[in-house]
């Protein structure tokens, strides 16, 4: 899978219409539905974190392919960012309200791992301030061997063309299009900036160990969010369930959703990244990520203008 083309990064400026767009755009199928629209609570606030963490470190990178690397990684998570505050919209206009939960994700990313967390002074010190944002580089790396293997397994999907409303599926596969392009930058910068191999394999597997369940819970928590607030009493009994127990239920019973990766994906996607050899090329298409960019209809009417 893995391609010799090395190109640079770009934004693409899409822009989406989701004023036709369903409550449960994925037809009869409100579960996988709450789950990826938990994703538009998530992200705009954590990928203009991502955004400010990699313009810290950018005076630190030496390399002028990874600082354009890194540099188109912050102009297409930007626009992420812009699209996924858009569909929040799209939510509210169908009766949900996203401020608590959005709240909570803004807290996350603007003050537990901010500059200076609870007003943290010794922070301030010039050593300390390069190691916590080495390391916030560290979280992202693992955070986005999520968002890459999941890009990929969107770029093998087909059940949300088959079931979904084209503007929201445009949406996302655009998106995780993009994060399979991308999907080596975060990875190589957190090893740019670690100082030695052994360092650097250490801090990555202790970082997963935190991002992991946290990745879990909070993906869960935007969709049972949601969910809770469905018209449609046996839908809001989903929001009561934890989603990683209903995905392993589905999976026992042999009757899961195809508009989702189970639960099995996302452990052995975690264990890939165990190995000391393991590198993010390794796990997508980059060819295949730049065919769907070439016919998504967004990002064909952003080339024009």
């Amino acid at each position: 899978m893995n391609s010799p083309v090395r190109h640079q990064l770009k934004a693409r400026r899409v822009q989406f219409d989701f004023d036709a767009t369903p409550l449960h755009w994925l037809k009869d199928d409100p579960f996988s539905t709450y789950i990826i629209n938990g994703i538009h609570l998530l992200l705009p606030a954590g990928e203009l974190w991502f955004c400010r963490v990699y313009n810290q470190a950018l005076p630190l990178v030496t390399d002028d392919q990874l600082r354009a690397d890194v540099e188109g990684f912050i102009r297409q998570e930007a626009v992420h960012s812009r699209a996924h505050s858009k569909a929040q919209l799209y939510l509210e206009r169908h009766g949900l309200s996203v401020d608590e939960y959005v709240q909570r994700v803004e807290w996350l990313f603007g003050t537990f791992l901010g500059e200076a967390p609870f007003g943290m002074k010794f922070l301030q010190r010039k050593a300390i301030q390069k190691q916590w944002l080495v390391l916030r580089v560290g979280l992202i790396a693992a955070i986005e061997h999520f968002t890459g293997v999941l890009g990929q397994w969107a770029m093998d999907n087909d059940t949300w063309e088959e079931n979904g409303d084209p503007a929201m599926v445009d949406l996302f596969k655009w998106h995780l299009a993009e994060e399979v392009e991308h999907r080596t930058v975060a990875f190589d910068l957190f090893e740019h900036l670690c100082k030695t191999q052994l360092g650097f394999y250490v801090s990555r597997q202790a970082l997963m160990a935190i991002v992991f369940p946290l990745f879990i819970y909070f993906i869960s928590e935007g969709g049972r969010s949601l969910a809770r607030q469905d018209p449609d009493p046996s839908v809001r009994k989903m929001g009561r369930t934890l989603i990683p127990q209903l995905l392993m239920q589905l999976e026992q019973t042999g009757k899961r959703t195809e508009n989702v990766p189970t639960f099995t994906f996302l452990v052995n996607a975690t264990l890939r990244w165990l190995s000391p050899r393991f590198h993010p090329i390794h796990e997508g298409d980059t060819e295949q990520a730049l065919a769907y960019l070439a016919r998504s209809p967004a990002a064909k009417a952003a080339a024009v203008h």
